[in-house]
């Protein structure tokens, strides 16, 4: 399945955004080698850069790579919420509260990176696991309608978006 497949009840508001920049990749091959494509991307990142931020008051590579994580288990969180045909239109989060409360840059790079394929391994080992019926499941996130596979794509193009972040702004 890939994003051109997603119709258009399966998503909007803000997400829309993350779509477009997931790609027209299948979700499993996209999870799986935009993680790879990432944690390589992250490596070559001179080690000066990673507690460098570009203002005052912005996160930095450190911070953003454990919003990523954070991002990621939230979403895919939603998605088991959703593919279980639970109802329950689910809160958004505040993005700045989870960024103050970390210890991310008290961490390793390594450690981060480690924390980062556990848990897009758990993803994908979740994604893998749905029917066509569970994928195709839409349930209300920040007061927006989202299927279980459009999250899937958000999740990719949620990464996609703050590696463009790290090129423009921090290298």
């Amino acid at each position: 399945m890939n994003v051109s497949q997603l119709l258009e009840n399966e998503y909007s508001g803000h997400f829309g955004t993350y779509i477009k920049e997931a790609g027209d990749g299948k979700l499993i091959e996209e999870l799986e080698i935009s993680l790879h494509d990432f944690i390589r991307f992250v490596q070559n990142i001179p080690m000066d850069k990673f507690d460098y931020r570009y203002a005052e008051g912005k996160w930095t590579i450190k911070d953003i790579i454990q919003h990523i994580i954070d991002t990621e288990r939230i979403f895919a969180y939603r998605a088991l919420r959703f593919s279980r045909f639970d109802q329950t239109p689910l809160p958004s989060f505040e993005e700045n509260d989870y960024a103050n409360n970390t210890n991310s840059n008290g961490r390793s790079i390594q450690e981060l990176l480690t924390e980062l394929s556990a848990v897009r391994h758990s993803t994908l080992l979740f994604y893998k696991s749905l029917s066509e019926e569970q994928l195709k499941a839409i349930g209300t996130a920040s007061n927006n309608p989202i299927s279980v596979r459009a999250l899937g794509f958000v999740i990719i193009g949620h990464q996609k978006h703050h590696q463009k972040i790290f090129e423009e702004r921090y290298l």
